[in-house]
């Protein structure tokens, strides 16, 4: 598994997201942000996920940080996603997985005996400075809003 290490650069992005955006590093330059790898939009470990984001994101806005969702699915799956759980924040579509493979959160997965390359639910949070200041992986869904908001209060 390779990836950014703590304090790395983070790798630079541009992609399309849910709503009609475009989010990019560039356009985060000088922010604080979070980036989280989920596997598959409407799920129930994503869907889990995503909406304890959305209920923290007051808190969390507080802290300056913006938050990312990042998966390989289409625009499509992605947008209703996002509509049906009512999420307002950017949902971006990484179907090449050329994202995924900078953080090295395209792995070998198994399930049920059969090998297959996927996301692994990872996040990963930016400081304003663009390097890495802290790194999940194997994310659990129910609790990893809280782990977010504490180390985006620790940043400053």
């Amino acid at each position: 598994m390779s990836g950014p290490a703590l304090g790395e650069a983070a790798p630079d992005f541009t992609l399309a997201a849910s709503g009609g955006r475009t989010v990019s590093a560039a356009a985060l330059k000088g922010a604080p942000y979070l980036l989280y790898f989920y596997p598959k939009a409407s799920t129930p470990g994503c869907t889990t996920q995503a909406c304890g984001i959305q209920e923290a994101l007051p808190a969390l806005g507080k802290t300056g940080l913006t938050v990312i969702g990042v998966s390989p699915d289409a625009m499509p799956a992605i947008e209703k996603f996002a509509k049906k759980q009512n999420l307002t924040f950017p949902l971006a579509s990484d179907p090449e997985h050329q994202l995924a493979e900078a953080y090295g959160t395209w792995v070998e997965k198994q399930f049920m005996g059969r090998r297959y390359m996927g996301f692994e639910r990872s996040s990963f949070l930016v400081d304003k400075h663009g390097k890495i200041a802290a790194i999940w992986r194997k994310v659990k869904p129910d609790a990893h809003a809280a782990q977010v908001l504490e180390a985006a209060k620790a940043l400053g």
